[in-house]
């Protein structure tokens, strides 16, 4: 799974997949509504890849929090992050990723994983396959020596 293609555009809603590159922009589309539009070097933009998750021992990156929501709560999650309570979301984001640090991550946070989790989910952009392969090569390999 690469996100790095994947980007937040701060002040706009949803996510926003890479498609090109021009000179003092990026060109990307919505996973939201599919339109497509340049985002500026002046606007925020953060990859997916590079966003991670404060714990109370390393920062955990995103695609590994992601892959914890999979093997925890399935591929379609059986609640709306949006309308969902504080204290719910609370529980369900502790299910994910138990060692959260409390005091850095708030629940706009939580709610935020959630819903991108849910859009590249219902995309079919989260593949985590290639992940599996890769560690099975390594073992294989470990094996192997």
């Amino acid at each position: 799974m690469d996100l790095s293609k994947i980007v937040a555009i701060g002040g706009k809603p949803g996510l926003f997949q890479i498609i090109g590159q021009g000179k003092n922009s990026v060109l990307v589309t919505s996973l939201l509504d599919g339109s497509r539009f340049a985002a500026f070097s002046h606007q925020k933009m953060s990859s997916l890849e590079e966003i991670s998750i404060y714990t109370s021992g390393e920062d955990r990156p995103l695609k590994e929090v992601f892959k914890n929501i999979m093997l925890v709560m399935g591929a379609e999650l059986d609640f709306d992050p949006k309308k969902i309570s504080n204290n719910e979301l609370l529980q369900k984001f502790e299910m994910a990723v138990p060692d959260f640090s409390r005091e850095s991550v708030y629940s706009s946070d939580m709610r935020k994983v959630f819903s991108w989790f849910q859009l590249l989910s219902q995309k079919s952009l989260l593949d985590f396959s290639e992940e599996a392969k890769s560690s099975d090569e390594l073992s294989e390999e470990a094996n192997n020596a």
